[in-house]
């Protein structure tokens, strides 16, 4: 959770996040710049902040959703959903590139973020 919930250190952890500035909080706005495309800067707003179980922030076309419960031995499973649409979307969709990759790198990342945090403890 607190690697989620710290905007300003994503760029440290996560190779997909060049940027990531606001504060992580219900109803506040971060702008996010990622590696698919590091010259748009996504402006978001944070939909959904429930410590230590939900998270959500998204736009007018599309919003992620973190969403975190017990695993066995102490583990957090952390599930991870993008939905992208709206109305216009059609009208560009096929200039949006896959995303499949970046994220797997960012949910890669923050595993072995968090597990060296595990380990250092």
């Amino acid at each position: 959770w607190a690697l989620l919930t710290n905007a300003s250190d994503y760029p440290r952890w996560n190779s997909t996040v060049v940027s990531l500035e606001g504060t992580i909080a219900k109803g506040e706005s971060i702008k996010l710049k990622s590696s698919l495309d590091p010259k748009r800067v996504f402006k978001l707003k944070v939909k959904e902040f429930v410590p230590l179980r939900r998270l959500a922030w998204g736009d007018k076309m599309g919003i992620r959703n973190f969403l975190l419960s017990d695993a066995s031995e102490g583990q957090t499973l952390l599930e991870m959903r993008e939905k992208i649409g709206g109305p216009l979307f059609p009208l560009f969709a096929a200039m949006i590139p896959s995303f499949d990759e970046s994220f797997i790198r960012y949910l890669s990342d923050l595993k072995n973020e968090a597990e060296l945090i595990t380990i250092k403890k």
